[in-house]
């Protein structure tokens, strides 16, 4: 398997894993991945393809958002979306896509990344629930225990406050549960 930067012509593909990764969410994911994608730039933010046999086989981006720190707005990234083809699930793909994410992210010197997902995954990279180091959440409508952080060599103990997501994650109303998906736990992982 192979990890690069995701490229123009990756964008068919990456969109067709999350609508299948993300099955009756997959069309909001897929339309939020292609907002996102805009705000990348070479500087800030990130997004990674997996390649199995020459084939793009998992995505995950990273984004640009903000803290509201006591001392100032605090640059961070957001971990979201991340999905794996569903015949390539279970084999790694996904946790190399992410410990690859959070190396180039530490050597940007990002001092904190953020996600909404399920701890039993995210534990594993280090991430724990926010709400218990002096976070918090965007929305209520996120799970306690889905609102994770990682602390990054870049992070300075001042860096504290609510996260601000940054606009499209609002405009594709992909910000914690809703009551009908309530049961279906967190949209994105």
């Amino acid at each position: 398997m192979d990890l690069r930067e995701e490229l123009p012509g990756d964008t068919a593909t990456v969109r067709d894993i999350h609508l299948r990764a993300f099955g009756d969410h997959g069309l909001v994911v897929a339309d939020l991945v292609d907002t996102l994608r805009n705000t990348i730039t070479s500087d800030d933010g990130l997004s990674l393809v997996a390649e199995h046999a020459g084939s793009v086989v998992g995505h995950v981006m990273f984004t640009r958002s903000l803290l509201d720190a006591p001392r100032r707005l605090v640059e961070v990234q957001v971990l979201s979306p991340l999905a794996v083809a569903p015949e390539h699930q279970k084999r790694g793909v996904g946790t190399a896509l992410v410990r690859a994410g959070l190396k180039i992210l530490a050597e940007r010197a990002a001092p904190l990344v953020f996600l909404e997902g399920d701890p039993g995954y995210y534990s594993r990279f280090g991430f724990m629930p926010g709400g218990g180091q002096g976070f918090r959440k965007p929305s209520l409508r996120i799970p306690d225990a889905a609102f994770q952080v990682l602390a990054l060599p870049g992070h300075q103990p001042w860096m504290t406050g609510t996260l601000v997501y940054a606009e499209p994650f609002w405009r594709h109303d992909a910000v914690g549960l809703r009551d009908h998906g309530a049961s279906e736990g967190p949209l994105l992982p």
